[in-house]
């Protein structure tokens, strides 16, 4: 008998919900996102999203549970983004999930944010299983993660510092593009040379599958003021170029180098800069060439949304993993680590 999982997920700006079954098979998926309204601030203000989600849930949970044709009393389980990601924004979704579970009876699944996002692959891909090695490059989080099996992880290779997205922003905003800033270098990118600018390739000492990004977005910065003392200008289609250009090749490289020192001949890419054109592009010639197998989300599921959720939650229901009224939300946690 099929396993209909209702997911909710509220751990940054969009407030989501959505039905799966059988982790693989999405029945509704309804986003509420809040990027307009904190463009206004050139990034997301914690509190102004907490309080939007404590409006828009009941809403967009009623909508998600309606496309599928379910209420909470005959889903099979609810599930909840419950780490890491905004402690105010998660409490929201953590708590109207104990209460749905509470009211229905139905097991309460919590999920981690980024496992998550790997299993967007599993919606859009029958044929992925582990093990793999997956790339999971986000606004928050960079990571480079041995995916053993459907509810074990281990990270190999993580950002020191700034995460390849909150560095897209950053270097966005020095440029002057609007929030968010992956998506506006993203759109103007085509229209600038890669190569009109040097940027530092920056290395961690003694971790070679680490990123650190802050030193580039700072480069970034410092080259855009320079030019400004001086009384120039900097043509930001190419500055644009040159930046995307360097990060997607950090990544890429310290990817590809992990796949070869660990045999792993399949890599799936996951999180909200999977969806970056050049990064796509660059990961499916590279891996081409070599003869790996790429698995890539579709962009509809880059970004958070609640089916990612619903399609994790399957498989960590499958193996035990539930949750009493005492479950909390946490601001940071470990992928490799299990809700206690």
């Amino acid at each position: 008998m099929p396993l209909d999982i209702l997911a909710i997920e509220s751990s940054c700006d969009e407030t989501a919900a959505a039905v799966v079954r059988d982790g693989r098979q999405v029945l509704s998926n309804v986003i509420n996102t809040q990027v307009a309204e904190h463009g206004k601030y050139g990034g997301v203000v914690p509190e102004i999203a907490s309080r939007r989600h404590i409006e828009n849930i009941v809403g967009v949970v009623d909508e998600a549970l309606s496309a599928a044709g379910h209420t909470p009393d005959t889903v099979g389980a609810i599930a909840v983004t419950a780490a890491p990601g905004l402690i105010g924004a998660l409490l929201v979704g953590v708590n109207y999930a104990k209460g749905l579970s509470l009211v229905s009876g139905k097991p309460l699944v919590p999920v981690h944010h980024l496992r998550g996002h790997v299993a967007a692959n599993y919606l859009a891909h029958p044929d992925l299983a582990p093990p793999y090695l997956a790339l999971v490059v986000s606004g928050g989080h960079s990571h480079i993660v041995e995916v053993l099996d459907y509810t074990g992880y281990r990270t190999i290779g993580q950002t020191r510092d700034d995460a390849a997205g909150e560095a897209f922003d950053k270097a966005a905003r020095a440029m002057g593009l609007p929030y968010p800033g992956g998506v506006s270098i993203d759109k103007i990118t085509p229209q600038g040379d890669p190569h009109a600018f040097e940027l530092p390739t920056p290395h961690v000492s003694g971790s070679e599958y680490d990123f650190s990004f802050s030193g580039l977005k700072t480069a970034v910065v410092n080259l855009l003021h320079n030019a400004q003392q001086k009384g120039g200008t900097v043509p930001v289609p190419d500055l644009a170029a040159s930046f995307a250009y360097k990060v997607v090749d950090i990544l890429v490289n310290n990817t590809l180098r992990a796949a070869e020192d660990f045999h792993y001949r399949t890599i799936a890419l996951a999180g909200g800069v999977s969806a970056n054109s050049t990064l796509r592009k660059r990961m499916e010639e590279e891996c081409a060439g070599r003869g790996i197998a790429l698995y890539l989300p579709p962009l509809s599921l880059c970004g958070d949304n609640a089916a990612m959720i619903g399609a994790q939650a399957y498989y960590q229901l499958q193996a035990g993993y539930t949750a009493d009224l005492s479950l909390n939300g946490a601001a940071c946690m470990d992928i490799q680590a299990e809700f206690s």
